[in-house]
């Protein structure tokens, strides 16, 4: 098997909004909030019109991305023996991604993300991990991590105690390891932790500006590459309207974004542009070629609702 995707399984449920709703919950657009109370969540869902539920989790819509472009992937993600959990598996399943979890009925539901789409096309999500986040070591198969090229992580998925076992399990077990920093959010509230996996354990980093600088607490982006540089890793840096940046040791590699694009939903940009990357890397494209198959990815899913294409 190509790639591994170990991540949240989350079921997206995507709703147009207003920006007074942002306002009204006390949102802050843009971002990623957890909520941890279910009757909180389903709160939110009412008076909302949903426009469409798809099987989600940023690694899960990378490894999705990555089965369309014709790699052969897997996917590791908890799930509850559910409704939402049976349409996850399948949703997996429609897109010739191998399923490496058995699902059993557990004390929480199934994940879910409600993803608030705004007219200006920024998305701002609401998530209730429900059993996703209660991801162990015992959920981690050994034998699928060892047959991968290349595992992917994201930092969605950190966390002290269980989920942390898990990590540590897969990353001794993989051949090469990628991860995601997944949100400014996540970079602010495990930071040291983040920053111990770049330097030490990851092979490949994805990350926007915004969660590098933070990691890092650079003042500006030239302190950025310097890190990359000394870091002797392959760092791969998406900046919105600037383009994206790959640092691998001393080679420094840049590709710009398309043009005249009719941006939608900007759900899904930095999976997908995770996607055509790690699809072409893993098939020995060059860093350029690389770079230019996750913009060419992100730039088709921004100009539809939905972080699937």
């Amino acid at each position: 098997m190509k790639i591994l995707g170990i991540g949240n399984a989350i079921v997206d449920v995507i709703c147009k909004v207003d920006d007074s709703f942002i306002t009204k919950n006390g949102l802050t657009k843009s971002t990623m909030k957890l909520i941890f109370d279910e009757n909180e969540f389903k709160k939110f869902l009412i008076n909302l019109k949903i426009e469409k539920t798809v099987s989600g989790g940023s690694v899960a819509n990378s490894i999705v991305g990555m089965s369309q472009l014709g790699s052969k992937v897997g996917f590791i993600g908890k799930v509850s023996d559910d409704e939402f959990g049976s349409k996850y598996e399948e949703g997996l399943k429609k897109e010739n991604v191998e399923y490496f979890y058995s699902k059993k009925k557990e004390k929480l539901p199934t994940g879910t993300c409600l993803i608030l789409v705004t007219p200006d096309s920024e998305r701002t999500m609401c998530t209730f991990l429900g059993t996703a986040g209660k991801i162990n070591e015992n959920d981690v198969r050994s034998d699928a991590i060892k047959q991968s090229d290349i595992i992917f992580l994201e930092g969605y998925l950190w966390d002290e105690g269980e989920p942390k076992k898990a990590f540590d399990k897969a990353i001794s077990n993989a051949n090469k390891v990628a991860m995601s920093l997944s949100d400014q959010f996540c970079v602010d509230r495990h930071k040291p932790h983040f920053l111990e996996l770049v330097k030490n354990k990851l092979d490949i980093t994805f990350a926007n500006e915004q969660e590098i600088t933070s990691l890092i607490e650079a003042k500006n982006f030239n302190e950025v590459i310097d890190f990359s540089k000394q870091l002797g890793k392959l760092l791969v840096i998406t900046r919105g309207e600037k383009g994206a940046i790959a640092i691998n040791g001393e080679e420094v590699v840049e590709c710009d974004i398309k043009r005249n694009l009719k941006i939608v939903d900007l759900t899904g940009a930095g999976d997908l542009f995770a996607a055509g990357f790690l699809h072409s890397y893993v098939n020995n494209m060059s860093i350029k070629e690389s770079l230019e198959k996750g913009t060419e990815m992100s730039s088709k899913v921004i100009q539809q609702i939905g972080a699937r294409l």
